[in-house]
Protein backbone atom coordinates (compact mmCIF):
# COMPACT_ATOMS: atom_id res chain seq x y z
CA UNK A 1 0.00 0.00 0.00
CA UNK A 2 2.82 2.37 0.91
CA UNK A 3 4.66 1.65 -2.35
CA UNK A 4 1.49 2.15 -4.38
CA UNK A 5 0.86 5.51 -2.72
CA UNK A 6 4.46 6.60 -3.25
CA UNK A 7 4.16 5.63 -6.93
CA UNK A 8 1.00 7.72 -7.20
CA UNK A 9 2.77 10.57 -5.42
CA UNK A 10 5.75 10.34 -7.76
CA UNK A 11 3.44 10.53 -10.78
CA UNK A 12 1.36 13.44 -9.43
CA UNK A 13 4.43 15.40 -8.37
CA UNK A 14 6.05 14.71 -11.74
CA UNK A 15 2.96 15.94 -13.58
CA UNK A 16 2.84 19.07 -11.42
CA UNK A 17 6.53 19.73 -11.98
CA UNK A 18 6.18 19.22 -15.74
CA UNK A 19 3.34 21.72 -15.68
CA UNK A 20 5.48 24.17 -13.70
CA UNK A 21 8.34 23.79 -16.18
CA UNK A 22 5.93 24.32 -19.09
CA UNK A 23 4.61 27.48 -17.45
CA UNK A 24 8.16 28.77 -17.00
CA UNK A 25 8.90 28.04 -20.66
CA UNK A 26 5.71 29.84 -21.71
CA UNK A 27 6.54 32.85 -19.55
CA UNK A 28 10.07 32.98 -20.99
CA UNK A 29 8.87 32.67 -24.57
CA UNK A 30 6.23 35.35 -24.05
CA UNK A 31 8.81 37.62 -22.44
CA UNK A 32 11.11 37.24 -25.43
CA UNK A 33 8.17 37.84 -27.77
CA UNK A 34 7.24 40.96 -25.82
CA UNK A 35 10.80 42.31 -26.02
CA UNK A 36 10.94 41.58 -29.73
CA UNK A 37 7.59 43.26 -30.40
CA UNK A 38 8.26 46.29 -28.21
CA UNK A 39 11.86 47.12 -29.04
CA UNK A 40 12.38 45.68 -32.51
CA UNK A 41 9.00 46.14 -34.18
CA UNK A 42 7.87 49.01 -31.90
CA UNK A 43 4.40 47.46 -31.68
CA UNK A 44 3.96 46.31 -28.06
CA UNK A 45 1.68 43.35 -27.39
CA UNK A 46 -0.08 44.21 -24.12
CA UNK A 47 -1.63 40.76 -23.78
CA UNK A 48 1.76 39.11 -23.25
CA UNK A 49 2.23 40.85 -19.91
CA UNK A 50 -0.99 39.38 -18.58
CA UNK A 51 -0.18 35.90 -19.83
CA UNK A 52 3.32 36.07 -18.33
CA UNK A 53 1.83 36.92 -14.94
CA UNK A 54 -0.78 34.19 -15.38
CA UNK A 55 1.83 31.55 -16.26
CA UNK A 56 4.12 32.57 -13.37
CA UNK A 57 1.25 32.18 -10.90
CA UNK A 58 0.56 28.69 -12.25
CA UNK A 59 4.28 27.88 -12.21
CA UNK A 60 4.60 28.71 -8.52
CA UNK A 61 1.53 26.78 -7.42
CA UNK A 62 2.50 23.75 -9.50
CA UNK A 63 6.08 23.71 -8.16
CA UNK A 64 5.05 23.81 -4.48
CA UNK A 65 4.25 20.04 -4.36
CA UNK A 66 7.88 19.17 -5.12
CA UNK A 67 9.04 21.47 -2.33
CA UNK A 68 6.67 19.72 0.08
CA UNK A 69 7.84 16.30 -1.12
CA UNK A 70 11.47 17.18 -0.50
CA UNK A 71 10.62 18.52 2.95
CA UNK A 72 11.78 21.98 1.99
CA UNK A 73 8.55 23.90 2.62
CA UNK A 74 8.09 23.72 6.36
CA UNK A 75 11.57 23.95 7.72
CA UNK A 76 12.09 22.82 11.30
CA UNK A 77 15.67 21.69 10.79
CA UNK A 78 17.15 22.92 14.06
CA UNK A 79 14.39 21.39 16.17
CA UNK A 80 14.69 18.18 14.16
CA UNK A 81 18.45 17.97 14.69
CA UNK A 82 18.18 18.51 18.43
CA UNK A 83 15.36 16.01 18.95
CA UNK A 84 15.76 12.32 19.82
CA UNK A 85 14.43 9.81 17.23
CA UNK A 86 11.09 9.25 19.01
CA UNK A 87 10.38 12.98 19.08
CA UNK A 88 11.46 13.32 15.44
CA UNK A 89 8.63 11.06 14.31
CA UNK A 90 6.14 13.09 16.35
CA UNK A 91 7.59 16.23 14.79
CA UNK A 92 7.10 14.69 11.33
CA UNK A 93 3.43 14.11 12.11
CA UNK A 94 2.94 17.62 13.51
CA UNK A 95 4.53 19.19 10.43
CA UNK A 96 2.47 16.94 8.13
CA UNK A 97 -0.82 17.77 9.85
CA UNK A 98 -0.04 21.49 9.94
CA UNK A 99 0.87 21.47 6.25
CA UNK A 100 -2.29 19.52 5.37
CA UNK A 101 -4.37 22.01 7.36
CA UNK A 102 -2.76 24.91 5.51
CA UNK A 103 -3.30 23.24 2.14
CA UNK A 104 -6.89 22.45 3.09
CA UNK A 105 -7.49 26.15 3.75
CA UNK A 106 -5.81 27.06 0.44
CA UNK A 107 -7.95 24.57 -1.48
CA UNK A 108 -11.19 25.66 0.21
CA UNK A 109 -10.68 29.40 -0.06
CA UNK A 110 -8.82 29.16 -3.37
CA UNK A 111 -11.80 27.45 -4.98
CA UNK A 112 -14.13 30.06 -3.47
CA UNK A 113 -11.87 32.84 -4.72
CA UNK A 114 -11.71 31.29 -8.19
CA UNK A 115 -15.49 31.05 -8.37
CA UNK A 116 -15.95 34.62 -7.21
CA UNK A 117 -13.30 35.84 -9.64
CA UNK A 118 -15.08 34.14 -12.52
CA UNK A 119 -17.00 37.32 -13.25
CA UNK A 120 -13.79 39.30 -13.71
CA UNK A 121 -11.84 39.39 -16.93
CA UNK A 122 -8.11 39.82 -17.43
CA UNK A 123 -6.97 43.28 -18.40
CA UNK A 124 -5.60 42.98 -21.91
CA UNK A 125 -7.46 39.70 -22.47
CA UNK A 126 -11.06 40.63 -21.92
CA UNK A 127 -12.33 37.32 -23.28
CA UNK A 128 -10.52 35.28 -20.59
CA UNK A 129 -12.00 34.97 -17.11
CA UNK A 130 -9.84 35.44 -14.02
CA UNK A 131 -11.25 32.10 -12.87
CA UNK A 132 -8.45 30.40 -14.81
CA UNK A 133 -5.73 32.37 -13.03
CA UNK A 134 -7.22 31.87 -9.57
CA UNK A 135 -7.76 28.17 -10.22
CA UNK A 136 -4.01 27.70 -9.74
CA UNK A 137 -4.50 27.94 -5.96
CA UNK A 138 -6.79 24.92 -5.42
CA UNK A 139 -5.17 22.88 -8.21
CA UNK A 140 -1.71 23.43 -6.74
CA UNK A 141 -3.12 22.57 -3.32
CA UNK A 142 -4.55 19.29 -4.58
CA UNK A 143 -1.19 18.35 -6.05
CA UNK A 144 0.45 19.17 -2.68
CA UNK A 145 -1.52 16.58 -0.69
CA UNK A 146 0.29 13.50 -2.06
CA UNK A 147 3.64 15.26 -1.67
CA UNK A 148 2.98 16.08 1.98
CA UNK A 149 1.84 12.56 2.82
CA UNK A 150 4.67 11.12 0.71
CA UNK A 151 7.17 13.11 2.74
CA UNK A 152 5.67 11.67 5.92
CA UNK A 153 5.84 8.08 4.61
CA UNK A 154 9.25 8.39 2.96
CA UNK A 155 11.05 11.48 4.31
CA UNK A 156 13.76 13.12 2.24
CA UNK A 157 16.15 15.28 4.18
CA UNK A 158 19.12 15.77 1.92
CA UNK A 159 19.50 19.34 3.12
CA UNK A 160 19.97 18.14 6.70
CA UNK A 161 22.87 15.88 5.76
CA UNK A 162 24.65 18.53 3.71
CA UNK A 163 24.09 21.44 6.11
CA UNK A 164 26.94 22.44 8.40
Amino acid sequence: MKNAFLTLERWSTGIAMAGACAMLAIASALGMFQILMRFVFEEPAEWTEVLIRFSLIWMVFLAIPLAFRQGAMVSVDVLYRWSPPAIRRVLDWVVCLAALALIGVLIWWGWDYAQRGGVQTMAGLESVSMFWAYLAIPVGGLFCIPGIVGNLLDPRREELETAQ
